[in-house]
């Protein structure tokens, strides 16, 4: 689970309803069951409209990964499996990797592995990694668009409800005591554009557009490994040229776990 998601939106909403309470609100006013089907229902029709249908069946499934959906691909535990693949393949040979190709869960990763080990051409087989690469980027652009409308177009289907709402209003002007309660009542429609709008479809857009560069990056440094190995650099060329994708922090980690294994033996 990531926990930034869930505790960044468990900040928002205790801050806004808090804030609502402090001021004398009542939290229950906001709960307004036809304000939420014009709103939510019509964001959804709207971006439907806007978006192809495929788009739409994996958008649930897409927003799920902000929440549930931790790091696909870690580089650090990357560049260690490349280093050794590089170690291997200078002792035994390329096909040597053949047995290990089952312990990589990735399928990125094990693809670009196996074409390797069939003896692809390294222009050929960069060109296939890169097309895998740039057709995932095209997909989650895809959702990226559909939450980016949706948050821009909440906003105005919550002053539509309001409109409604005040329509309603209208209607009862002989009767003052629904007046007031009637033209509260219609602007929570507002609320929940603005609300969801600034509070959900925008945010998660942002975080999964991040979460979408990290994991091109982890690719690029797949891509990168595999050109090393099949160029025969060896494993420290291998560790500096893939180290260089990594932050600071994450560099080097093992080789001083390892000298300091040596230091306390000797």
């Amino acid at each position: 689970m990531d926990l930034a998601t869930v505790i960044g939106l468990g900040i928002a909403v205790i801050g806004i309803i808090g804030g609502n309470i402090l001021e004398g609100g009542d939290p229950m006013k906001l709960i307004n069951i036809p304000g939420f089907f014009i709103v939510v229902l019509g964001s959804f029709g709207a971006v439907m409209i806007s978006q192809p249908l495929s788009v739409m069946i994996g958008l649930p499934k897409f927003i799920l990964k902000a929440f549930f959906g931790g790091a696909a691909h870690n580089s650090a535990e990357t560049v260690e499996l490349f280093v050794q693949m590089a170690d291997k393949a200078r002792r035994e040979g390329l096909l040597a990797l053949e047995a290990d190709i089952e312990k990589i869960h990735d399928p990125f990763t094990r693809k670009g592995v196996q074409l390797m080990i069939d003896g692809t051409d390294p222009e050929l087989l960069r060109e296939i990694m890169e097309i895998e690469r740039e057709s995932m980027k095209h997909r989650h652009e895809g959702n990226f668009a559909a939450l980016e409308f949706m948050g821009g177009i909440a906003p105005t289907i919550g002053v539509l409800g309001a409109v409604m709402g005040l329509m309603g209003v209208m209607s009862h002007l002989d009767e003052p005591d629904r007046i007031g309660p009637g033209i509260a009542t219609a602007f929570v429609a507002t609320f929940y554009g603005v609300f969801t709008a600034n509070v959900l479809w925008l945010p998660l857009a942002n975080k999964l557009k991040n979460n979408s560069k990290h994991e091109l990056h982890a690719l690029d440094v797949v891509i990168e490994g595999l050109m090393s190995i099949q160029a025969g650099d060896n494993p420290r060329i291998v560790r500096e040229k893939l180290e260089g994708f990594l932050q600071p922090s994450q560099r080097g980690k093992k080789d001083d776990a390892g000298a300091a294994a040596r230091r306390e033996a000797a």
